[in-house]
């Protein structure tokens, strides 16, 4: 605690103590701001103090939905045992997507959508001058007369790797050949074929980045993750989230002032 000169801070994570959790400030949180487990709060010693207030009752909100729901860190929640409702959840659930969107921009994988169109963009020209030799070249199936030309000489290690290290025999270096240096060390290769091993490597980047962001949806939209950045948006902007979410903010401040998540409604009030 004696790290943050704020007292607002500090009157936060003397209050979360109270309740049995134990807070670290000092830690690197397992890569990330925050993170809550086993009655445990840790916030990562780099994050920034503007963050810290945030990141606190984001990581509580994790602790209260446990209360609530404690399969929490094997099923990941449930919107309508958070929420007690009986009926669909949808509205809500697209409700909280547009919340997380706006507290963490993260959410929106900016930077992996950017890269993703680069390299569609990329294999739509390795497409094109493929099919200058092989109009009959169709990417999502097998080419044999390529696949042929490429597993004749040591540029077959590319249709799995980019970069490779060939170990030489008795008295011969090692040698390292990188896919950025194609046509310089196979210079025997047709335009067709280098172009055909550069396009099976973006390929295989674009599977990276669709599973990467596949892997993100699925943990941004976690009930458990929508409902913490939802009580986080609250104190980061009350009124935006309120337009952004309105059915979920009646629902939420309903069940708050009926005491269904517990002692979040007193840390919501020590933060106004």
């Amino acid at each position: 605690m004696d790290k943050y000169g704020n007292n607002r801070i500090k009157t936060i994570i003397e209050y979360i103590e109270k309740q049995g959790i134990k807070v670290n400030t000092n830690t690197k949180a397992r890569g990330h701001q925050g993170f809550f487990i086993n009655g445990r709060i840790d916030i990562s010693k780099n994050t920034p103090e503007n963050r810290v207030i945030p990141t606190l009752l984001h990581e509580f909100s994790h602790y209260i939905h446990s209360l609530i729901e404690p399969s929490i860190a094997k099923t990941g929640g449930d919107l309508k045992i958070l929420f007690n409702e009986e009926n669909d959840c949808s509205k809500i659930f697209e409700e909280l997507v547009k919340v997380t969107n706006f507290v963490d921009e993260n959410s929106l994988h900016k930077k992996l959508s950017y890269h993703q169109e680069q390299i569609k963009n990329k294999i739509k020209e390795l497409d094109k001058e493929i099919k200058k030799e092989y109009p009959n070249f169709q990417r999502s199936k097998k080419f044999k007369e390529l696949e042929k030309a490429v597993k004749k000489t040591n540029a077959k290690y590319f249709l799995k790797y980019d970069r490779v290290k060939i170990k030489g025999w008795l008295f011969q270096k090692s040698q390292i050949l990188s896919i950025d240096n194609i046509e310089k060390d196979f210079p025997e290769l047709k335009p067709s074929v280098t172009a055909f091993i550069r396009l099976k490597s973006y390929q295989k980047k674009q599977t990276r980045i669709a599973q990467r962001i596949n892997k993100l949806d699925k943990y941004y939209k976690r009930p458990t993750e929508l409902f913490a950045r939802f009580v986080e948006g609250i104190y980061i902007d009350n009124e935006t989230v309120k337009n952004l979410a309105p059915i979920s903010y009646e629902r939420f401040y309903n069940l708050l002032e009926n005491g269904y998540y517990k002692n979040l409604k007193t840390i919501l009030e020590k933060l106004k």
